[in-house]
């Protein structure tokens, strides 16, 4: 029984021994080891094999917790004036990953402290990269182009102060006209697309007459052509019904007047009709004598 209380000191020893030498590293994590405050190594580093678990490191050295996954920055809204001198307000955000827990450390010291630098650095990008291209660019035309060189110029940047980490990505969220600016730029908007339909207009105005003037023309022209045409046919109809007139009357003279007198009786003794003629007239004649006018 007296040496129960001397087991329970050296277990109690062996415990806090245990205790102060070893530490847990998750899958997520990286370990920055530091000995009398000054980084030494770091365990289950970014891009080497993963090695989580139990780990063992001297009483002295402590273990700083790091983060082995990719991080995200909300940036702040960034107010910049486009080339074409409007102004946008940006929103966007970026994704990095510590790839050098030791340099971060050094330079940033925390996420919070690598956040505020982010911050910087992406307000002076974005203006720059986005200040030299007008607003209709940044909001579509290419947006995807343009992140991908911010994301370019800010890894140059962090790559140059040695922060230990590497931008993956960056987006923009929205990139809106100031309150104070969207009455104004809607109303030149509005005046812009309706200078461009005028003009549309106009010109569709203009090619319309031109289209009818053509058709106008055209027209002309043909109804001329078959009007000649026409004519044509016309005369040369005229002139073989006067050579069949002229062979019949040639071949029975008598029969082709008498055919002659009931043609003219037919369009003109019309129901109604009234004729005054001299008893001697020569229009009737067939029907006085069927002999025919001349031989009576």
């Amino acid at each position: 029984m007296k040496g129960a209380p001397i087991i329970v000191v050296v277990l109690g020893i062996i415990a806090a021994i245990v205790l102060l030498c070893t530490h847990t590293v998750k899958e997520w994590e990286q370990a920055l080891i530091l000995e009398f405050g000054q980084a030494k190594r770091v365990e289950n580093a970014w891009g080497s094999e993963p090695e989580a678990g139990l780990k063992f490191k001297l009483p002295y050295e402590k273990p700083v917790t790091l983060d082995r996954r990719n991080l995200e920055v909300d940036l702040k809204s960034v107010e910049l004036v486009a080339s074409d001198q409007e102004r946008l307000i940006v929103d966007a955000f970026i994704r990095y990953r510590i790839v050098d827990g030791i340099k971060f450390y050094q330079a940033l010291q925390t996420e919070r402290g690598a956040q505020l630098q982010l911050q910087s650095i992406m307000d002076s990008t974005l203006r720059d990269v986005l200040g030299r291209v007008d607003r209709p660019n940044i909001i579509a035309g290419r947006r995807a182009e343009l992140m991908g060189e911010i994301q370019q110029v800010s890894n140059n940047v962090v790559k140059d102060k040695d922060f230990g980490i590497e931008i993956i990505d960056v987006r923009i969220k929205r990139a809106d006209l100031p309150s104070a600016n969207t009455e104004q730029v809607l109303n030149r908007m509005v005046t812009e697309r309706k200078q461009i339909a005028d003009l549309i207009r106009s010109e569709g105005r203009e090619e319309a007459l031109e289209i009818t003037s053509t058709a106008d023309k055209d027209a002309t022209i043909i109804r001329a052509q078959a009007q000649q045409q026409a004519e044509v046919i016309r005369g040369q109809g005229d002139q073989e019904r006067n050579a069949i007139y002229a062979a019949a009357y040639n071949q029975d003279p008598e029969f082709f007047a008498f055919y002659r007198s009931m043609e003219a009786y037919k369009t003109g003794l019309t129901k109604g009709t009234t004729y005054v003629l001299s008893p001697d007239s020569d229009f009737l004649g067939y029907l006085d004598d069927q002999s025919g006018p001349g031989r009576r």
